[in-house]
């Protein structure tokens, strides 16, 4: 059997105001016709279809056309990410099943899965969406707080009712951040919830474990996979090689091969630093004068008009940092990049410190946390 992971389109976004939605219609029309070249016989998509809960019109209508495409090749099967609103994404999946659009957004379906049959075998391929801690800990009654108790009660329904199948093979599409995960500047915090790493021997037993959320393809395991993002979201992406995962499952077991199909770039991403008058006459630079280019400037004094001039020979150039030599601190960087690094919870506290003269009390810990927990709730129910 043949499967085709991918994640992350993140419908709608922008790259440092640069519309993508073109560069993600020609994903599609990639994965499209990977689709058919390759024969595939179940799509996995594991989450963050959209960029926001309230996606545009014009992502939802590229959304409509993907799955359209896809519907008419293969089967598809598609999970809801942390950026995803779960029920408007779920809304229709009962009548989007019998088109062969299984969307799985409801994380008390966990334990249903979709059977693939193709190839002399059947397998069972069961969403686990993305799972918010606070909300399912009454409602599953979790020991423990955090994504670790989460993913851990999801598998342990996924291993139920696998047990009762007999020889069928398993696969499994979940949205999280596997402890051991490159992450890069794009992807949104998970870590109000509690502790956002989640073990990957969670996943043990499983043939295949296609997951979503990290941005960077990477491989947990043999069979424990990120596709990643299939564009680039942030200048930490620069290096990366985008695209999907295409899985080849032995349907009489044991055998799992994965290859990677890489996505069409829409245009590369480079970060310069130097002085200005350095990037503007070396002919070393000439190579990203069609690249999108974060630049850093490092004169001893900020340079006037330094975007204009730059942009007369890098019209691509979206970002522009400012580092002295020599100089101490910040170095002139701007309050999205001091603080890019760092969770919504923790600036909350560095405001705190910052306004009162102290670090934030105890009491004022665990309100700032039980303030951003009721916030990230209401937004999931969204």
């Amino acid at each position: 059997m043949r499967l085709l992971h991918t994640s992350d389109w993140h419908l709608g976004r922008s790259f440092h105001r640069e519309d993508l939605l073109g560069a993600q219609a020609d994903f599609v029309d990639h994965l499209v016709e990977t689709v058919r070249a390759e024969r595939v016989d179940c799509v996995l998509v594991s989450g963050d279809v959209y960029d926001r809960a309230l996606p545009s019109v014009d992502a939802v209508r590229l959304c409509d056309e993907a799955l359209r495409r896809l519907a008419g090749l293969t089967r598809v099967v598609l999970i809801a990410g942390n950026h995803d609103s779960a029920q408007r994404l779920g809304f229709g999946a009962g009548l989007m099943d019998s088109a062969g659009v299984h969307v799985r957004a409801d994380p008390s379906s966990v334990g249903e899965p979709v059977l693939v049959t193709a190839g002399g075998g059947t397998v069972a391929v069961y969403g686990i969406p993305y799972l918010e801690p606070e909300l399912l800990r009454v409602p599953w009654s979790l020991a423990a707080r955090g994504h670790t108790a989460a993913m851990t009660e999801a598998m342990r329904r996924v291993r139920a009712d696998h047990e009762g199948r007999g020889d069928v093979r398993t696969v499994v599409l979940a949205h999280a951040f596997v402890t051991g995960g490159e992450a890069s500047d794009s992807e949104r915090d998970i870590s109000v919830g509690g502790v956002a790493h989640v073990p990957v021997g969670v996943f043990d037993g499983v043939d295949y474990v296609a997951l979503g959320h990290l941005h960077g393809r990477q491989a947990m395991t043999e069979t424990v996979r990120y596709s990643g993002s299939p564009l680039a979201y942030s200048f930490s992406e620069e290096h990366h090689l985008k695209g999907s995962w295409l899985v080849d499952l032995d349907p009489s077991g044991g055998r799992v091969s994965a290859e990677f199909v890489e996505a069409p770039v829409p245009r590369r991403l480079a970060r310069l630093r130097g002085r200005i008058d350095d990037l503007l006459t070396s002919p070393a630079h000439t190579r990203y004068e069609d690249h999108w280019l974060q630049v850093v400037l490092t004169d001893p004094h900020r340079p006037p008009a330094a975007m204009e001039r730059l942009r007369a020979r890098f019209p691509h150039a979206l970002a522009l940092g400012f580092d002295p030599e020599g100089a101490d601190g910040d170095g002139g960087r701007s309050w999205s990049e001091r603080i890019r690094e760092r969770s919504e919870l923790d600036i909350a506290r560095d405001f705190v410190a910052e306004v009162s003269g102290e670090p934030a009390a105890e009491a004022e810990r665990a309100l700032l946390h039980e303030a951003f927990e009721a916030c990230r709730a209401k937004e999931s129910a969204a």
